[in-house]
């Protein structure tokens, strides 16, 4: 990300307000991707996994090109990086197909527990894509992380479902897709990236999907299918919007607010509330990923 300009205004004139950014970023993870987990995994209990998992994807692309199709036209599609893109839109279809897989079986603040490994998993791939160098502290951060991740899993016990493991695959997946999204995010537009965020999944699930749907049996679940994508899209615009009015120093923690949410939908819903030792494994990864989050501030401050 680049730096604020001298007079505080980050580049293209957007002034930096950090009270809007923290707001948008709380939207999104606390408001948005909750629900948008819960709506998935209450349509799973009737629905087959792809069909749910395909509107996730059309919903996107259809908010993108109701949003940013009238002005940008063809120019949407149009990308520098187009192989680039289309790994990232893969990977995010990885990440999407094992996290709803896993909330089939487990709970919902669990597989979001889980999940904040991602920031760490950054760290370490971001050595041989970016060329990044991790120091012995950033490492230590990292090992402890997936300590955190271990405590939760607690694999051999039997306590934890062996789904749990696939939320693992998501922190990858969405790791390289971020790492990636860094590396193209000086060639191509935000608008197109996030088009493309959507693509592969649109497609690849709208092959599976004629052998394995069911229509919707209620204007609920038609509702549900559509929150689906909306809720994706919109929180995914929430986040770019976020690190406009902020550094990410300053942003990025709020992305464990996502707990919060996820805990109060999961247990509304579903009556699903971690026990004491998902929280010691969840206190553990958050305290290593806002480590790295300010080691990451004091080597390359934002202004």
């Amino acid at each position: 990300m680049t730096s604020p300009t001298e007079n505080g205004r980050p580049p293209g004139g957007q002034s930096v307000d950090l009270r809007r950014g923290v707001i948008y970023m709380c939207l999104g993870v606390t408001l948005c991707f909750p629900v948008m987990n819960a709506l998935a995994k209450l349509l799973m209990e009737a629905y087959p996994i792809p069909q749910v998992i395909w509107a996730r994807f059309a919903g996107h692309l259809v908010v993108m090109i109701l949003i940013f199709g009238p002005r940008n036209g063809w120019g949407l599609v149009r990308a520098k990086h187009p192989i680039i893109q289309l790994s990232r839109s893969a990977l995010i279809m990885g990440a999407t197909v094992f996290y709803f897989i896993a909330l089939h079986f487990i709970s919902q603040p669990t597989a979001a527990v889980i999940g904040f490994t991602g920031p760490l998993v950054v760290v370490i791939l971001s050595i041989p894509i970016l060329g990044e160098q991790v120091g012995l502290r950033r490492w230590a951060a990292v090992f402890a992380g997936f300590v955190g991740a271990v405590i939760i899993i607690r694999p051999g016990l039997g306590v934890m479902h062996w789904a749990a493991m696939l939320v693992l695959g998501t922190a990858f997946c969405y790791a390289l897709y971020q790492v990636l999204t860094r590396k193209v995010s000086f060639a191509d537009a935000p608008q197109t990236s996030n088009f493309y965020t959507g693509l592969v999944g649109f497609l690849v699930l709208s092959a599976v999907l004629p052998f394995d749907v069911r229509w919707p049996d209620s204007g609920a679940h038609v509702a549900a299918f559509a929150g689906l994508g909306v809720l994706g899209a919109i929180g995914h615009y929430f986040v770019v919007k976020a690190y406009e009015f902020g550094p990410a120093s300053v942003i990025s923690p709020f992305g464990y607010f996502q707990l919060i949410g996820a805990t109060v939908v999961g247990y509304s819903v579903f009556g699903d509330f971690p026990d004491a030792v998902t929280w010691l494994g969840a206190a553990v990864i958050v305290a290593s990923g806002l480590y790295i989050i300010h080691r990451e501030a004091v080597h390359h401050p934002e202004g």
